[in-house]
């Protein structure tokens, strides 16, 4: 499903504008136009134009946000079973667990290199021990299935 109309919209016009020009190119080569090959670029460049609207409209599709989750950064992924995102240091202890679950929720699975097909999305923020140590701690946890989209929360 196309998510924004006016892109798709821009893609027919510029279609058919590559049209125009590909006519106007072709009369340009039969009359002996100085412009000619200038209408060669223009008119590849509309086409192109006209392609990349249509294909982003398209393929496009919006992140999903969940309710009482927080936006939070991905500071590590593998490419393939292990994606690490980083919580900040005032994250309520409620808003961890609907965090984690939409960075899993919002992962594109194309490109990933897991046998099994499962990835592991890990909450974690860095505490102080002492001064000069510090060590990650696991505030939450959760495992998606990229074969079915399903997202399970691990205690």
């Amino acid at each position: 499903m196309p998510t924004d109309p006016i892109l798709l919209e821009a893609g027919r016009w510029l279609g058919i504008a590559s049209g125009l020009l590909f006519v106007l190119m072709l009369l340009g080569f039969w009359l002996g136009w100085g412009i000619r090959f200038r209408l060669v670029g223009v008119t590849s460049f509309t086409t192109l134009l006209a392609i990349s609207c249509v294909a982003f409209s398209v393929s496009y599709s919006p992140r999903i946000t969940l309710p009482g989750a927080v936006s939070v950064p991905l500071v590590f992924d593998n490419g393939g079973a292990l994606v690490i995102s980083t919580a900040p240091a005032d994250l309520p202890v409620a808003a961890a667990a609907p965090s984690v679950e939409q960075v899993a929720v919002n992962l594109r699975g194309s490109g990933r290199a897991t046998s099994d097909g499962l990835v592991t999305v890990r909450l974690r923020r860095i505490v102080s021990v002492e001064p000069g140590l510090d060590r990650p701690e696991v505030l939450a946890e959760a495992r998606r299935n990229l074969r079915t989209g399903e997202v399970v929360l691990l205690p």
